[in-house]
């Protein structure tokens, strides 16, 4: 007597489509992190000129008007 095998193909594929989905999910972390360590390390040169602890600061919009914005550290 042979036995009917009722299970479907995709079940022989499961742990290789594992296998790739975690590697597409480890690939998605890997690539935010990896930025974020390398803006961490390198600012932008905008940033970096101008610094964090600037207390309060004139900026020009594109449209030529002029705004004035504060920056209070708590």
């Amino acid at each position: 007597m042979k036995r009917k095998s009722t299970f479907s193909a995709i079940g022989g594929y499961q742990p290789f489509l594992f296998c790739i989905g975690m590697y597409f999910v480890a690939l998605f972390f890997s690539i935010f992190i990896c930025s974020a360590i390398f803006y961490a390390v390198n600012p932008k040169s905008e940033v970096a000129k101008t610094g964090p602890a600037v207390a309060e600061k004139t900026a020009m919009m594109s449209s030529g008007k002029q705004v004035l914005l504060t920056v209070t550290n708590k």
